[in-house]
């Protein structure tokens, strides 16, 4: 009887590799890296934010280099969401 579980366990976990293969990566579209990237770094804007503003001009212009990493990220998901 123990034979018999794990063949079909071990037949069930074929079946379920075989289908993950077959199916169309979900991931492509979603992107969860690019998509974490773009959360890290709105956070980083918010903390910037958030930091006092004597900084000699160093924190606006990290500022502006979120954005503009913000807006570069953006643009990357943009492109490959069309092909």
């Amino acid at each position: 009887m123990k034979t018999n579980v794990w063949k079909l366990t071990t037949l069930g976990f074929a079946a379920a590799f075989g289908l993950a293969l077959a199916m169309p990566d979900a991931d492509a579209e979603r992107q969860p890296h690019m998509q974490n990237a773009l959360g890290y770094l709105k956070s980083a804007k918010a903390q910037l934010a958030k930091a006092t503003a004597d900084k000699g001009g160093h924190r606006v212009k990290a500022i502006a280099l979120v954005n503009d990493a913000i807006g570069q990220v953006e643009k990357g998901i943009a492109f490959d969401n069309r092909r």
